[in-house]
């Protein structure tokens, strides 16, 4: 079986996989900087997807334009849109639909919340790091193909915002101002989702549905989940 992590330069989901056995190898534009080249693909993601050469993959496509925090760009003055930055969102879009829509059997796309002028299909399942043992609330959607919900390994009652929002509310801006995360920082997949994503994705594919509902059942009790 192998693993396609596309749009990764982190390497932080390539490794956890690698990790568990898979052969999963991370493909970007720009060099990785996981410290481990031989398993790294330097090109364009989307060529790599449709190789034909992959059971699974796991995409984050760039958010800059389709993401919601950047909805001030998107309209620099009350309901005018920039259409330069409308027009770069469609591009991004168009990446993340080409991604999304693979041959490949298995596919998990990650994203923040996005625009409602981008139109990006509805989510499968939003997920939070306070739910795989980070203290942090940043909310990731998935858009799911053939996979079932990514389940909560350990749920965390005390955590606060990673980065502010870029678009109103009352705590934007001072409070939860965090000026020394880098974009790829910022970006990068939180090693509790990551180590999520291969463990019970993999064993997934591994095994057939009735043998990974007994597995989850056994692993995880039942949660309620509560998402912001």
């Amino acid at each position: 079986m192998k693993i396609l992590i596309a749009c990764e330069e982190s390497q932080e989901v390539c490794k956890a996989f690698r990790e568990l056995g898979f052969e999963a190898y991370s493909c970007d534009l720009q060099e990785c900087s996981g410290g481990k080249p031989e398993w790294h693909i330097k090109g364009d993601a989307v060529a790599e997807a449709y190789s034909g050469k992959y059971d699974l993959m796991i995409a984050h496509p760039p958010c800059t334009y389709i993401s919601r925090a950047g909805a001030r760009w998107m309209y620099p003055t009350a309901g005018n849109l920039s259409q330069e930055r409308f027009n770069k969102a469609m591009k991004a879009k168009d990446l993340f639909m080409k991604l999304l829509n693979a041959p490949i059997p298995y596919i998990a796309v990650e994203n923040p919340t996005p625009l409602k002028v981008v139109e990006l299909p509805k989510q499968s399942q939003a997920v939070q790091p306070y739910e795989y043992g980070h203290p942090y609330s940043k909310r990731t959607l998935l858009w799911l193909k053939n996979l079932p919900p990514l389940s909560p390994t350990e749920i965390l009652s005390d955590y606060k915002p990673y980065l502010p929002s870029n678009t109103g509310g009352k705590k934007r801006g001072q409070k939860y101002q965090f000026k020394n995360i880098s974009q790829k920082k910022s970006s990068k997949t939180f090693s509790g989702i990551a180590k999520a994503l291969a463990f019970q994705y993999g064993n997934f594919i591994k095994s057939n549905e009735w043998q990974y509902g007994k597995w989850l059942n056994t692993c995880y009790k039942p949660i309620k989940l509560h998402y912001r």
